[in-house]
């Protein structure tokens, strides 16, 4: 009898160890599943984006695909300053995307129209790049921006001028020789 009692016992706690997991597994299934209707919702440039990180840069990403880059930047820009997860590095990138495929649209006869998307360009690939540092794809469009536009460096600017003639002074005063002892 009592042998039998301690079986049932361990068989209970191992039931209940084993139902908290699923249990979790179960609720974290249903918080996906939130997500992903969200997601679906957001996803209509018409609608709305939901009350989640993920649905409102699906939101953006739709809103752009669509071609209206005005409401795409500017969801971009709001999520980006919203959110500190994962999803900010792209966010950034996609809004420098936005800015360079806008300054590439109008072309090498309006370069000085150009030049403020293509600053915008760099600085959003930059700030990807120091959400995420790995992000290879934001550093080779922000060397593609920079091969668009340079910047000029200070010291550069500075090495091509001519050196300044300095005033030269011839000095009477007696050297001081030190001799090793």
């Amino acid at each position: 009898m009592r042998r039998r009692l301690v079986v049932h016992l361990v068989f209970a706690a191992l039931a209940v160890a084993l139902a908290v997991p699923a249990s979790l597994q179960g609720l974290r299934l249903a918080q996906a599943q939130r997500v992903n209707e969200a997601i679906a919702q957001a996803a209509d440039p018409a609608g709305t984006a939901g009350d989640f990180a993920q649905a409102r840069f699906a939101h953006a990403l739709a809103l752009a695909r669509a071609g209206r880059n005005e409401a795409a930047q500017n969801a971009y820009k709001t999520f980006a300053q919203a959110e500190r997860g994962p999803l900010r590095a792209a966010a950034f990138y996609n809004l420098g995307n936005l800015h360079l495929r806008t300054a590439l649209r109008n072309g090498a006869g309006q370069a000085a129209e150009s030049l403020p998307l293509l600053e915008l360009a760099k600085q959003a690939y930059r700030d990807a790049l120091r959400a995420d540092p790995l992000a290879w794809d934001a550093r080779y469009n922000l060397e593609q921006a920079l091969w668009l536009a340079p910047e000029l460096d200070d010291q550069a600017a500075a090495d091509n001028e001519p050196p300044v003639q300095r005033e030269r002074a011839v000095t009477t005063a007696p050297s001081i020789r030190s001799d090793l002892p």
